[in-house]
């Protein structure tokens, strides 16, 4: 059973940053890819960045504002979100799978509102 533990959502006001972490349960190494995924209220998941062997892949909505990162050595994953926007509103899944998504962690929401 594998288990995604994400953390660092919050409230944040327009234009300021937030990263998020997601710590897999086990090794992060069994993951080929890893990513980030929101939810907003009455909309669909959507991809927000994927990283995989290495290479990073951005949703055009927030391409030069987040980066996703992997750090192997402290078995974690991360989202760096700067000048956040009040669209960037979401619940964000942290995603982990061998060559596609096949787990998902509980959600962590971000909340951008002055």
């Amino acid at each position: 059973q594998v288990q995604l533990v994400e953390s660092g959502g919050g409230l944040v006001q327009p234009g300021g940053s937030l990263r998020l972490s997601c710590v897999p349960s086990g090794s992060i190494g069994r993951f080929n890819v890893m990513g980030w995924y929101r939810q907003a209220p009455g909309k669909q998941r959507e991809l927000v960045a994927t990283i995989m062997y290495g290479s990073a892949n951005y949703a055009d909505s927030v391409q030069g504002r987040f980066t996703i990162s992997r750090d192997n050595a402290k078995n974690t994953v991360y989202l760096q979100m700067n000048s956040l926007k009040p669209e960037d509103t979401a619940v964000y899944y942290c995603g982990a799978g061998r060559y596609k998504i096949d787990y998902w962690g509980q959600g962590t929401q971000v909340t951008v509102s002055s």
